[in-house]
Formats: structure tokens, sequence, C-alpha cells
């Protein structure tokens, strides 16, 4: 009997520390597919982090190199005109060349970014200008039947800008769970 219930401890035990090795690989690999890049600069923009990376997770899945058949560049998927449009709001020196470096990117690309919450301050609704433009949120914004203020969208019409504004929340949902950031 005591063999018995020893062998049952050690399997126990081996089971708990199994569990253990499991639960944390499977934190380490998940982390590995939600990073966090250029943290520094992401803080120092002022935005919801957790925004900024949903958006670029949804944007490039974290490719500098990324080039869109639209012509959207690098880690936030900026079209060139967005991005001049931006640096000389910003006062940045507007390089194209430079559009898939990361760190010139995701400056680029949180100035927009802040420059569209600032224009549409609903999350959604600034997200959907992120992906549709800003000119076709505007227009949706002064339909009756996509918003009852002028300000929310109670629908988006396009289904891919739909499924944009939903991946990002879902995406931000994960990156506040994994990172406990709210």
């Amino acid at each position: 009997m005591k063999r018995t219930s020893k062998k049952r401890t050690v399997c126990f035990v081996a089971a708990i520390i199994f569990l253990i090795i499991a639960a944390c690989s499977g934190a380490v690999l998940f982390r590995a597919r939600f990073p966090r890049p250029y943290r520094e600069l992401v803080a120092a923009s002022g935005l919801d982090e957790t925004l900024v990376y949903a958006l670029i997770k949804a944007e490039s899945g974290f490719d500098e190199d990324a080039v869109s058949r639209a012509g959207a560049v690098g880690l936030m998927q900026l079209m060139p005109a967005t991005a001049e449009f931006i640096c000389r709001r910003e006062g940045i020196a507007y390089d194209r060349e430079r559009l898939t470096e990361g760190e010139y990117n995701l400056k680029i690309g949180c100035a927009y970014l802040s420059y569209l919450l600032d224009r549409f301050p609903k999350e959604e609704t600034a997200l959907a200008a992120y992906n549709a433009g800003e000119g076709t949120v505007s227009d949706w914004l002064k339909d009756e039947s996509l918003s009852s203020d002028g300000m929310t969208l109670s629908r988006i019409p396009y289904a891919e800008t739909e499924g944009y504004v939903k991946k990002i929340k879902k995406y931000k949902k994960i990156y506040v769970f994994i990172y406990h950031k709210t």
C-alpha cells in the first residue's frame, strides 16, 4: 500500500510539473506570436500600447518589409501619400525609402493613428478610418443609416473594414490578457 501511495504521489507531482512547464511554454509561445517591439517608441507615442500592437499585428504581422497590393508599406502599412501628409503635419522629414524601417514607420504610423483618434474620438471609428480612409469614414458619418449622431458608426458598410476593426479589437484583448495591460 505504501509503495502504491508513494508512486501516486510521484506521478501526481510529475503531472503538476508537466502542467506548469506546458503552461509556461504556452505563454512564451503566445507572447512570441504577440510581440511588443520598439516598446520605448510606442510608449512615447502616448497611445494605448495594446491598440498600437494590435493594429501592427493586424496590418503586417510585424513584417517591417510588408508591402500590400494597394502599396501600403511597413509595420503599420502606411500609404506613401498618407505618410507624406503626416510627415508634413508633424514636421518629420519624409523619405519614402525609409518606410520599411521599423522605427521610422512606427513613428509616422503612431502619429497617423493619433491624428485619426483626434479626428474620430471613437476608437472603432478611427480604426475604420485607418483601414477605409478618412474621407470614406467622414462620408459614412454623414449618412443617417450608418450614424445617428455623426460621430459613431452604428454599422460599417464595408465587410473588409468591419472585419478589420473586429480583428484589432480581438488582438487588443489578447494583448491586454497576455501583458495584463488595460
